[in-house]
């Protein structure tokens, strides 16, 4: 495969059973200290981090290094191994959810995509306390565990239900997501709001949820479930409806038939920064 070009699908198959089988080891590290209350930092105020989050991102740089070694953007140490812009690269989150893991919450998971470009490819995501694993890759079609899964066939906004998600300088910041939230809470069957950006996409992938939009999410909380959302056959976009560039994290993903109508409710609440960064 050269620089320039996509993996194929075989290729891509492959990849994706690494991204898994990575996954599914940092996933079984982090298991092993769950409800065990550790020691945590702060990022920001309202932006966590544990000594678990620094051993699984260790564990997956060794693993991607050893099978699959593209550069790699992860959350904690940023990117690394650089070279061609062009060429894929892996974009990991070790764990998503630190704040539910820090406390004993059962929504939690790890993450590793892998984009080319703003395109994401393909992607696993590893549930394990609610032994669960998603997977998917362009072209290939969308699983959880060994079962094909698509995204619902739910068609109006009063029957979906929805998830969200709020970032973490939500007290002072005026794109914090509440007043969306209101207006689409009025309209949808219902929302959720779990704490995991990855899981909630994968329940749009697999048909649990219709829909989900947030802003302010990260790269990482959204490459690998963006691929697996879209192999399930859904639709993702930016807030304002133009192409999702999910390094600026300002994302709607659904299973397409209630997408225009959220985008309706979103309109006249998109702001400089949504516009800016995605809309």
């Amino acid at each position: 495969m050269s620089p320039q070009s996509q993996p194929s699908p075989r290729e891509l198959a492959e990849l994706c059973a690494i991204a898994t089988q990575v996954a599914a080891e940092a996933a079984d590290l982090v298991l092993s200290a769950w409800r065990t209350r550790p020691e945590i930092s702060k990022k920001q105020p309202k932006d966590l981090v544990t000594e678990w989050d620094l051993k699984s991102e260790q564990l997956i740089l060794k693993r991607l290094g050893e099978l699959a070694p593209f550069a790699v953007l992860a959350e904690e140490s940023g990117l690394s191994g650089v070279g061609d812009a062009s060429a894929p690269k892996w974009v990991c989150d070790p764990i998503d959810g630190t704040t539910n893991f820090a406390h004993g919450h059962p929504i939690w998971c790890v993450s590793i995509g892998l984009m080319q470009g703003d395109e994401p490819l393909c992607g696993a995501v590893v549930a394990p306390t609610i032994h669960t694993t998603w997977s998917g890759f362009k072209g290939g079609g969308a699983k959880r565990n060994d079962e094909s899964v698509q995204v619902s066939r739910v068609g109006v906004l009063a029957d979906a239900l929805l998830a969200t998600g709020f970032p973490p300088e939500r007290d002072r910041a005026p794109y914090n997501n509440f007043e969306s939230f209101e207006r689409i809470k009025k309209r949808a069957l219902a929302v959720r709001r779990c704490g995991s950006a990855a899981m909630d996409l994968c329940f749009v992938a697999d048909g649990t949820y219709d829909g989900y939009w947030e802003r302010r999410v990260h790269v990482w909380d959204l490459a690998a479930a963006a691929a697996i959302q879209l192999a399930a056959g859904g639709r993702l976009t930016a807030l304002g409806g133009g192409p999702a560039r999910l390094e600026r994290g300002h994302v709607l993903a659904t299973n397409g038939l209630v997408h225009d109508e959220l985008l309706g409710l979103l309109a006249d609440l998109l702001d400089d920064r949504d516009v800016a960064e995605g809309g």
